[in-house]
């Protein structure tokens, strides 16, 4: 029984109802989404002005407030893990669903502002963004008791063939993935040597037959991830496969919010080569910014999920050829550790960090 299960009350022998109290608590996660662009603006105030000295007071309420903002979409992973029930009513499996959204909340900002950019509407992307928010939480509170029984993953051999499927495209998408995580953290050296490394790889995944396909095969893996992650969402789940759906959704808002920002916004509309200088945000900097900086949790927590998710697939396809759990626990861990560590290193070199 879980922790959600364990702190309901019981009023009868009918069923199990939950309280307005235990209700309230199931919307921590949409709360921190919430808070998320507010504990950005919080940072950029305590950073500002960038030419004036930084106070240790300030360094730390800055740092403070990027770590709050950058743990919030974690919150909404651990909450997803608390509230898995064996059989949820349809109030706890819209709850949990949505807490599994709201570890996607760095790119849905991003792509918020973006597209009210894109589309002129000139509204504040947080008065929109609270207001998206608060509708989905009230889309989860008027959700009925009823238990909903859902089928067995056992008997739903589609969904294990679409799994196949999107680990085989994985492995195809990681050629590009590695190429380009490599090139970031050569940012490290500098932006000519990102340049120089970049220009290479351009003359193949920028070509005119190669392009289309890497596309391709991105959205194919946000249509078949989120089809995934819908279904085993709905399951009974450990902590190993909460963290892989809730990394798969990160993904999947952070594939279709850079291929938004990349083709729509920077190459098809502003005519912006996608360099360095756009993806650091120069002249004035990422830390420095005050819209640019919701892509530091944005970026970091991107780079670190990809490497964590196909950790998570590896661990799986070893104990499904006998490896030892507790091994393939162990190399699931220091996946977790090294998507860490080069996620620290690349924001380090688009933050200006230099070897």
């Amino acid at each position: 029984m879980s922790a959600f299960e364990q702190g309901r009350i019981r009023p009868g022998d009918d069923g199990l109802a939950n309280t307005a109290a235990e209700k309230l608590r199931s919307m921590i996660p949409a709360a921190g989404a919430i808070a998320y662009p507010f504990l950005l603006d919080a940072f950029h105030l305590a950073v500002s002005p960038a030419d004036s000295p930084m106070s240790f007071g300030r360094l730390v309420l800055a740092a403070l407030c990027l770590l709050a903002a950058t743990a919030a979409p974690l919150l909404g992973l651990a909450c997803a893990w608390w509230m898995t029930t064996a059989v949820p009513s349809s109030f706890e499996l819209r709850a949990r669903r949505l807490a599994y959204i709201c570890i996607a909340a760095p790119p849905l900002f991003v792509l918020t502002g973006v597209g009210l950019g894109l589309l002129h509407i000139h509204v504040s992307d947080e008065l929109v963004w609270v207001a998206g928010w608060s509708a989905a939480c009230l889309y989860v509170l008027l959700a009925g008791e009823q238990e909903r029984p859902v089928r067995s993953a056992a008997i739903a051999p589609s969904i294990a063939g679409w799994r196949v499927t999107h680990g085989v495209a994985a492995a195809v998408i990681l050629l590009y993935v590695a190429f380009h995580l490599t090139n970031h953290l050569l940012g490290l050296l500098g932006p000519e040597v990102h340049a120089a490394v970049m220009k290479m790889g351009r003359v193949v995944y920028r070509s005119s037959v190669v392009e289309p396909i890497l596309v391709a095969l991105m959205l194919f893996q946000v249509a078949v991830g989120v089809r995934l992650a819908w279904r085993w969402s709905a399951l009974p789940a450990d902590a190993y496969r909460v963290f892989q759906i809730g990394s798969g959704v990160y993904l999947a808002a952070f594939i279709v919010t850079h291929l938004n920002s990349a083709f729509v916004s920077a190459r098809a509309v502003h005519h912006i080569d996608t360099n360095w200088a756009w993806a650091s945000g120069a002249p004035t900097g990422l830390i420095h910014d005050a819209w640019s900086i919701r892509l530091v949790p944005h970026y970091a927590l991107g780079v670190f999920f990809v490497l964590a998710h196909l950790t998570s697939g590896l661990r799986g396809v070893l104990i499904a050829h006998g490896v030892a759990t507790t091994l393939a626990n162990r190399i699931w861990a220091t996946g977790l550790a090294a998507g860490g560590l080069v996620a620290i290193a690349i924001m380090s070199g688009l933050c200006g960090v230099r070897i």
